[in-house]
């Protein structure tokens, strides 16, 4: 069973905005006004008649008729001045109090804001309204939803894809210079590195370093016996035979050998013994000795200074850029997978969360009362500034375009109230006089 539209969504199907409907209330109007015409010349008509008929020696009931013609006539013709006194003059007699729309716009403009201020942008009325509204049980069912949260992702690409094209490169580089480039140069490097240092050599996360440092070094002695032979033959004296020269190479490659396989294979080697404990005495230097951290900025100097660095810095932005647009465009990137799960994560936790369903509803609150205390003049403003910007008569015949139909009924039962009323009042006047 299908369920029933709200009242809101039938109102829009059944009145859709545009000229058409326009149109169709102009023709509403019309019509309104011809059947509040009718019955004003409907009770002149018998007013007429029966005018003529007491004249004429008729019955006494006529006078009763024509009172109630009478009070008839003159009810629509006051509700008709009253009516047309909103949106204009009547019969264009700039009578005082009279188009009171027209000449009154702007009071009233004023007098709308102030009242939409006064009971609906306060923050008992907005806290209360959210309050009853569960905005965060709402989102997160809304947010649970794939296809929400897909949509939601594909609203913050296009959100991203904007800005990054609309932010001009050389304001960004020049942001991201002076932001964090020009941090990282003003903080010394030697403590914060020293401390970093220190928790890997105490933790031992460095051996696994040492180890592959320590593997390099013997596959290179054992790779490289020619170029040891050479080193030696090199440093021998011009008069040293060649035989003693060759030798003497490959004694000193055995031993060196012997000694990088023996670091190697050893993890409790005095050379590894040594190497942790400079390690250590290094990060130690790095927070403590003056000397080694003035020598550390000096090499982070050289580093920053370096041209291809200055490359890098200068092509952070581009490539971050090309990045990020990549990503928001491509609907299966890693990037739009991780948000659109992210979201929906969000969603079935705002669902099963109370205590951050109840820290979303206050955040939500708060910034609400934020916005009502601090802005509620500006927001008002705008109905103000607004009301104030249209013309005084397109004004009026937008307004009586919209209200104008119901408003007929006024004079039509002007017309009726009028009648009952004369007849009432002639009536008594006849019993007791």
């Amino acid at each position: 069973m299908a369920r029933p539209e709200p009242a809101p969504a039938r109102a829009a199907l059944a009145d859709p905005p545009g000229p058409a409907n326009e149109e169709s209330k102009r023709r509403g109007l019309r019509k309104m006004k011809l059947v509040a015409l009718s019955f004003l010349l409907g009770a002149t008509v018998i007013f007429l008649l029966t005018s003529w008929a007491q004249a004429a020696g008729w019955p006494g009931w006529v006078g009763y008729v024509k009172a109630a013609a009478e009070a008839g006539m003159v009810g629509a013709l006051a509700d008709w001045f009253a009516v047309t006194a909103l949106f204009r003059h009547p019969l264009r007699l700039r009578i005082p109090h009279t188009a009171i729309i027209p000449s009154k716009k702007d009071t009233l403009g004023r007098s709308l804001g102030e009242f939409v201020g006064t009971n609906f942008l306060s923050e008992s009325v907005i806290r209360e309204k959210l309050r009853r509204v569960d905005v965060s049980r709402r989102l997160g069912g809304w947010l649970s939803q794939p296809e929400n949260a897909e949509r939601v992702t594909s609203e913050l690409a296009t959100v991203v894809r904007g800005v990054v094209t609309v932010l001009r490169d050389e304001d960004v580089q020049a942001v991201m210079e002076q932001a964090v480039v020009r941090r990282v140069v003003e903080q010394p490097w030697g403590p914060p590195l020293g401390k970093l240092l220190d928790q890997v050599f105490s933790d031992g996360a460095h051996h696994k370093l040492v180890d592959l440092m320590c593997d390099r070094a013997y596959e290179w002695v054992r790779d490289n016996h020619n170029t040891m032979l050479r080193v030696v033959s090199d440093r021998a004296p011009t008069w040293s035979p060649k035989f003693v020269d060759a030798m003497l190479a490959d004694k000193v490659y055995g031993e060196v050998l012997s000694f990088a396989w023996a670091v190697k294979t050893d993890v409790n080697h005095p050379m590894r013994l040594a190497l942790d404990k400079f390690l250590g005495e290094f990060a130690q230097d790095l927070q403590k000795d003056p000397e080694t951290m003035a020598r550390a900025e000096q090499v982070k100097a050289q580093v920053l200074e370096h041209p291809e660095v200055q490359k890098l810095i200068g092509s952070a932005w581009a490539t971050a850029k090309a990045m990020l647009l990549n990503a928001a465009e491509d609907p299966s990137s890693e990037l739009r997978k991780r948000v659109r799960d992210g979201l929906r994560g969000l969603g079935e936790r705002l669902i099963s969360d109370d205590s951050l369903r109840s820290k979303v509803d206050s955040w939500v609150e708060g910034a609400a009362a934020y916005v009502v205390l601090n802005y509620s003049t500006e927001i008002t403003t705008i109905i103000t500034d607004t009301v104030e910007r249209w013309d005084a008569e397109e004004t009026s015949r937008k307004i009586e375009l919209q209200v104008g139909r119901d408003l007929q009924f006024i004079r039509i039962n002007g017309t009726v109230v009028g009648a009952l009323a004369g007849l009432v009042i002639y009536t008594v006047a006849q019993l007791l006089f």
